[in-house]
Order: C-alpha cells, then sequence, then structure tokens
C-alpha cells in the first residue's frame, strides 16, 4: 500500500544506490521520496542540519543521531540503523522525540567475522607492506608467522565473535573467549573455553576485540590492558574505536609488548591523516570497512527499509530498540 504526501527518507550510509537497489525500489514503491548522502563518508553536524527539517525517515550509518538533529527534525518518525550498533544514536531522546529506532542484528555479522580472519593474518604476515613493497619493485621477503598453533583470545562472545570462531577452526588454533554473559552452549558447541578478561590478555598471542560501545567499555583497553598482554602478542580490532585508548595502543606497539595490530575503527571517525596510529609500525588500518559487502548490502538495505515502512505504516517494526 503506498503511502501518501511522499515521505522523504534521508539515507546517510554511504553507495545506497550501488548495493541497494532492490531497498530503494522497496522504498520508492512505497510513494518515498529518497534523499542519498553522496559524500562517501558520515555527515557532520551542519550537513545534516541542513536536510533532517522535512525528512521522516532516516536509514542511518554512524552519523550522530542526538537531541541537537532531533530538534531540527519535527517530522522524523524512524531511524533504521545500517548495522548493529547503535552507539551514534541517543535511544532515550529518541524516545521522547516519539522516533522509532531499529537495527540489524547479525546482519553483518559474516562480514565482519571473515574481514577479522584477514586482518589477523595481515598482521601476522605483513601483508599490506608486502603488496606495496611489490608493487614499488622492492623485494622485501618479510619472514611472518603462522596462524597454526596460536591461541587466539576473543574479547566478547557475541554473533561476531562466534562466527569468528568457527571460521578458525580450521587453522588448528586454541580458542578462549570472555564475555560478560557467557553462552556456554555455544563455547562448548566450538570447542573455545571460557576464561576472564585478564586470562584473555595474558595468555593469548592474538586478542579479537569484539565488545560493543557502552559507557563501560569505554577505553577498556588501556596501558594497564595492553601491559598484560605476552610479549609478541598482536590485537586485532573490528568492534568500536571508543573501546581503545589509542594512545595506549600506540605506546603498546612502540614501547610495549605488541608485536603487531590491525584495526578497523578509531575513536572519532572518519579517521584525520593527524591520527598517529596511520604513521606507526607494525600497524594494519582499515577504514571501517569490515561489513561492507554486497551481500550485507542487500540484506541490511531491505531490512531497514521495511522497517521504516512499518513504523510509517503504524505497524511495530522488527528489532525495534
Amino acid at each position: 500500500m503506498a503511502l501518501s504526501n511522499r515521505p522523504k527518507i534521508l539515507v546517510t550510509s554511504t553507495n545506497y544506490s550501488i548495493y541497494c537497489g532492490e531497498a530503494k525500489q522497496l522504498l520508492e514503491s512505497n510513494g518515498c521520496e529518497i534523499i542519498e548522502n553522496m559524500r562517501g563518508r558520515p555527515l557532520t553536524f551542519e550537513e545534516l542540519s541542513a536536510v533532517v527539517p522535512d525528512i521522516s525517515g532516516v536509514v542511518a550509518g554512524v552519523d550522530t543521531w542526538n537531541e541537537e538533529v532531533f530538534k531540527l527534525a519535527p517530522q522524523l518518525k524512524a531511524i533504521g540503523r545500517f548495522g548493529v550498533g547503535v552507539d551514534n544514536i541517543d535511544l532515550d531522546k529518541a524516545r521522547e522525540y516519539g522516533i522509532q529506532v531499529t537495527n540489524v542484528p547479525g546482519g553483518n555479522a559474516n562480514a565482519v567475522a571473515e574481514f577479522a580472519v584477514g586482518l589477523i593474518l595481515s598482521a601476522l604476515r605483513n601483508i599490506p607492506n608486502l603488496y606495496q613493497s611489490a608493487r614499488r619493485a622492492y623485494w622485501d621477503r618479510h619472514v611472518g608467522e603462522e596462524l597454526q598453533g596460536k591461541r587466539i583470545g576473543l574479547l566478547g562472545f557475541g554473533n561476531i565473535s562466534r562466527r569468528l570462531a568457527r571460521k578458525l577452526q580450521g587453522f588448528d588454533v586454541d580458542i578462549i573467549a570472555f564475555d560478560k554473559y557467557p553462552n556456554e552452549a555455544a563455547a562448548k558447541e566450538l570447542n573455545v573455553t571460557l576464561a576472564s578478561f585478564e586470562e584473555v590478555l595474558s595468555t593469548s598471542d592474538i586478542v579479537s576485540m569484539h565488545l560493543p560501545a557502552l559507557p563501560e567499555t569505554y577505553h577498556i583497553m588501556g596501558d594497564k590492558q595492553f601491559g598484560m598482554m605476552k610479549r609478541g602478542s598482536y590485537f586485532i580490532n573490528t568492534a568500536r574505536g571508543t573501546v581503545v585508548d589509542e594512545a595506549a595502543l600506540r605506546k603498546a606497539l612502540t614501547d610495549g609488548p605488541l608485536g603487531g595490530a590491525a584495526i578497523d575503527v578509531y575513536e572519532h571517525e572518519p579517521v584525520g591523516a593527524d591520527n598517529p596510529l596511520l604513521t606507526t609500525d607494525r600497524i594494519v588500518t582499515t577504514p571501517h570497512t569490515a561489513a561492507e559487502t554486497i551481500e550485507t548490502y542487500r540484506l541490511v538495505g531491505l531490512t531497514t527499509a521495511r522497517a521504516i515502512l512499518d513504523v510509517l505504516a503504524g505497524r511495530t517494526p522488527n528489532n525495534l530498540l
């Protein structure tokens, strides 16, 4: 059933027309007008301010959605987070302003888990630097490390972490995991040993971060925590940048125990050229792209589109937060 008055839907996640054609067509066939983010990055407050006054729904990337923005958007009824994490959305204020927020739990889990495997291998074998070396016709045959026989420590044992554990089984590794609310059945099925936060840090050869961004996890990895890690160990982060004190990570790479690191997320995004981590040795850096796959875009695009249409039609959407 088509909606009246052509509600305007702002899409701040990038590449929407390219990879979310079905979702865009679904919204348009229900009478919606799509306003896309063509900047290839999260929108600033000033950029949001220029377009939010007459929008009814948002397919939100990682832009900041708070009361300051909500005050400017009197018609806004629905925010469909294009992903899982909603730390960029003030849920309490959204409720106050009558805005229903949804996300897509598990929608990008496989993509992120696969990318985490890629970061682990890239860090162990220095693959990005070897690629750049070969492109310059250098013959830098770096001696790296094998994944086989390593202990992998997972901080967080949710959907992404469990998928990562399953994918790592074929590498003949030992896997341990910390979670505040551990899923013992899943751990048993995946042959994962549940452990304390401290044990994961102090006994793992590779620590992979999968904790959500919450007030209690802010900078949960600092000088003390990195100092507990084994000499020559590796740190991987595909979760959220705020869980890591970036200065402490850099110190752990330059003067501390870390043999290397690979990160896809940063405390401030998009990451600035002046971020010291970008020029630190022994770290692989990627631009928050772990979830960027064709399959994820299609699934998440359709799920968020349906949720927004449900809200605008007075129905209860799936994954309402």
